[in-house]
């Protein structure tokens, strides 16, 4: 089960404060191709890692852009899964690559959301902290889900945590990404990048 854990102040006291904090963790099977967080896009605007998946290939469960644009996307669990279903990672992809704001974009899901396998989508525009549509998510129901996917680190023989992400912005518009990832499916084995860029004003 993926996890993620947010806080944000968009008014902090303090210079050394952050005004988003974000952690988060991707489970997944471990044999599912994808490429590590790396920038891409138009103008390499947009960092995330991508799913390299046959029919979901440019899918992310996590990107932010240099514009101050960031999605998050959680699976949950069902008791069947639709083979016909749209890949849920187009929905962070969507997002980034648009100029809709986060809201609208929200609004824009909701209609949608039958199309997909069971979800839960965080949007933000970081250049407008705190975010409406942010504050209303996670009022629609929680399903019961098996004990071994409910760890902060899920590992499993073939599937569990292959990535963890954090997110640091500061009051400056300073963004520190970095990301922990899986090495050639081995839970023993990991790298860790790090990418820093200024939002663009």
């Amino acid at each position: 089960m993926c996890i993620i854990f947010f806080k944000f102040d968009p008014r902090p006291v303090s210079k050394n404060a952050y005004r988003l904090i974000l952690a988060a963790n991707r489970d997944e099977f471990y044999h599912r191709p994808s490429k590590v967080a790396d920038f891409w896009g138009n103008n390499n605007e947009i960092l995330s890692g991508l799913d390299m998946e046959e029919g979901k290939e440019g899918g992310t469960w996590l990107g932010i852009s240099t514009r101050g644009k960031l999605a998050a996307l959680t699976n949950y669990l069902q008791p069947r899964l639709d083979k016909d279903a749209r890949g849920r990672g187009e929905l962070v992809t969507h997002f980034l690559t648009t100029d809709m704001d986060s809201l609208s974009y929200l609004k824009r899901v909701s209609a949608e959301g039958h199309l997909y396998n069971g979800f839960n989508l965080i949007t933000a525009d970081l250049r407008q902290l705190p975010d409406p549509a942010i504050e209303d998510q996670g009022k629609e129901y929680v399903q019961p889900i098996l004990n071994k996917y409910a760890a902060v680190c899920v590992r499993c023989p073939d599937y569990g945590t292959r990535t963890n992400t954090v997110i640091l912005l500061d009051v400056e518009g300073n963004v520190t990404f970095t990301e922990r990832s899986m090495l050639d499916k081995d839970p023993t084995r990991w790298e860790t990048r790090t990418h820093e860029f200024r939002l663009q004003s």
